[in-house]
């Protein structure tokens, strides 16, 4: 079925020709406008915060972007969106994925995921299934056998990752057009591409045969701040030219508020800082670093008093 055409350029406000800084520049602005946790009125902000991931999940990815534009040229079509002829995502197209036998495949739509139909249909990582007693597709089954396990992503904030959270998901089945909704508990520490299992929740068994079960397959939420490497946080922050020189004293932002971080000195491109204990929970239940890495800014316009004083400077050091 054709699902509703999302237009990620517009969402995160860059022109189609943006660079990849120029959309990651965006992102950052508006992830930071828009997060729930600084937000007055937090049910809009949420909502927009996830949209402003989404967006940023496929143009922030060059492989994506390019998949996308792909299918953006096609995105007025009558009578619905759809992928453009020969263009292959590696799976179903349309809000729902079918699994089954024959005509008697089950399709199933997701809710509260944080990621739309449209995300699901083209660039989520695959609703995947075992058919019946583990991939028997294309014949029918006789005696009991189970029915198939069910993928779906689900958009996780990094806060949730740090504290644990319960999150509402709905799923509707076509077979019954019901929809059904589910506590899902996000436990704390949970990692990039980790399951949650939501047992008997998939398709159901043929012949008395017991349901397959649900995954929910987490995305970490990117976050204006931090980047993400295991249980670690990465953080980049500009930095003068002097205060890399002089030293300085720098306010660092963590998932749990802000914290001091001493400059040294002769601050060298590259140098990484680490914050102990202000990363994500690891499997042991302590918790990763965060790591600082200055961005040393070169002033690219300078004022005559400046460029003589930069030049007094090369003369010191002798060159």
């Amino acid at each position: 079925m054709a699902v509703q055409f999302r237009d990620y350029y517009e969402t995160l406000g860059v022109a189609k020709s943006a660079s990849d800084e120029e959309i990651k520049s965006a992102f950052r602005k508006l992830a930071r406008k828009h997060h729930p946790d600084v937000a007055k009125d937090k049910a809009t902000a949420e909502e927009k915060f996830k949209q402003i991931n989404e967006a940023y999940e496929v143009l922030g990815d060059p492989e994506k972007r390019k998949k996308y534009d792909e299918l953006g040229a096609n995105w007025n079509q009558p009578g619905g969106f759809q992928p453009p002829p020969g263009w292959d995502s590696g799976r179903g197209g349309g809000g729902f994925q079918r699994y089954g036998t024959g005509d008697g495949g089950v399709e199933f739509e997701f809710g509260g995921t944080g990621f739309s139909d449209f995300f699901e249909a083209f660039f989520g990582g695959g609703r995947g299934q075992t058919g019946f007693g583990g991939g028997s597709f294309g014949r029918r089954p006789t005696s009991a056998e189970r029915g198939s396990d069910v993928e779906a992503d689900i958009m996780v904030t990094l806060e949730e990752a740090l504290h644990g959270s319960k999150r509402t998901v709905s799923l509707r089945r076509s077979t019954s057009n019901k929809v059904e909704s589910y506590q899902v508990k996000i436990p704390r520490g949970v990692h990039e591409g980790q399951r949650i299992r939501l047992a008997g929740q998939g398709e159901a068994g043929a012949h008395g045969g017991k349901s397959g079960d649900l995954f929910l397959r987490v995305r970490l939420a990117r976050h204006p701040d931090f980047t993400v490497e295991g249980s670690d946080l990465i953080h980049e922050v500009k930095v003068e030219p002097w205060q890399a020189v002089l030293g300085s004293e720098l306010q660092v932002p963590t998932l749990e508020g802000s914290v001091r971080l001493k400059l040294p000195a002769g601050t060298q491109p590259g140098q990484r800082f680490r914050l102990r204990g202000h990363g994500l929970p690891t499997a042991s239940d302590t918790r990763g670093d965060l790591f600082v890495l200055p961005q040393i800014q070169v002033p690219k316009k300078l004022t005559e008093r400046e460029r003589e004083i930069w030049k007094q400077l090369a003369e010191l050091r002798g060159s």
